[in-house]
């Protein structure tokens, strides 16, 4: 690649799909060597080896939060060592990720180890898969809404149960998280107020407080983990700013993360004004990300690369 000004964004949970990253896998070296990585690093602990259920499932295993995550980590980064060499590191402007996809951007920019970060996502999916069974959550995509309107239809389902804003996705589509029975004040609320809504297949309340004892588990294992600063700025879920360099900052972030709304759109936004005319990619698997780019900002063009091309 020639562009000597990138912005990488990484995908989140909910990319996954089956056969994901095996393109990269078949014709580039550097993704095999990564996926080989991963095999030995994690063995058998999420049922198969992960590139096997990246590939060839059981498609059933691959959705679940905790197998989700480490694949999605695994193939984002063999797509980027397939995409870039050593000698680019310093034509990246801006790197970042979609919930999960923020620990592979941290990763990208130097911030974590490839197996510390892989070995941190497994931990998070499990302890965000563990919290969701242990609780009554789910979510509900509002459609066409803005923050004011979502606020309103929070506050009046809420009652005494957990509800929140979640994900900040691009604008009209926002997506909020709690208790199953507010969610399902929320989905009837919604109907009065002429809104509409969609119950996701989630396996639970993410990013809200129903996720704390997962956060209290991962901020538990970042204690062990050597963060670094970042050789490019990485856009932070929770604040939608640039992680500070200070380690001890970012790991509070990715603590903060589970608990709080990502704010994708707002991150996206930012992004678009400083560095309107950097070369925007996409990391495999899957084209989310470009497809919300569009809504937050059509003059903005993303390259996609689920494939090679």
């Amino acid at each position: 690649m020639s562009e000597t000004s990138n912005i990488i964004l990484c995908p989140g949970q909910g990319a996954q799909s089956l056969g994901m990253g095996r393109a990269w896998f078949e014709s580039c070296p550097a993704a095999a060597q990564t996926f080989g990585a991963a095999d030995e690093i994690l063995g058998d602990s999420l049922g198969e080896k992960l590139s096997t259920l990246c590939f060839d499932g059981p498609e059933p295993t691959l959705h679940r939060t905790d197998a989700a995550q480490p694949a999605l980590f695994a193939c984002a980064v063999a797509c980027f060592q397939s995409l870039f060499s050593d000698s680019q590191k310093e034509s990246f402007v801006a790197m970042a990720g979609l919930s999960l996809g923020e620990y592979t951007a941290l990763h990208l920019a130097g911030s974590l180890s490839f197996e510390d970060g892989l070995r941190l996502v497994a931990l998070r999916g499990q302890a965000m898969q563990q919290a969701a069974e242990n609780s009554d959550g789910g979510m509900v995509a509002v459609i066409g809404a803005d923050e004011a309107k979502v606020a309103e239809l929070v506050d009046a389902s809420r009652e005494d149960d957990v509800l929140v804003p979640a994900n900040f996705n691009a604008p009209g589509q926002i997506v909020i998280s709690g208790s199953s029975s507010a969610c399902d004040r929320a989905v009837e609320r919604a109907g009065e107020m002429g809104m509409r809504v969609s119950r996701l297949t989630v396996a639970g309340a993410f990013h809200s407080p129903l996720m704390e004892p997962a956060a209290e588990r991962l901020a538990s294992a970042l204690s062990n983990i050597e963060l670094r600063s970042s050789r490019c700025p990485v856009i932070s879920n929770v604040t939608a700013e640039p992680h500070e360099a200070d380690p001890a900052s970012i790991s509070a972030r990715l603590v903060e993360q589970l608990t709080s709304p990502v704010r994708w759109s707002q991150s996206c936004e930012r992004l678009a004004k400083e560095t309107p005319d950097a070369s925007y990619h996409e990391l495999a698997p899957g084209k989310v990300l470009s497809g919300l780019m569009r809504r937050i900002d059509r003059s903005i063009k993303v390259k996609n690369h689920d494939t090679p091309s």
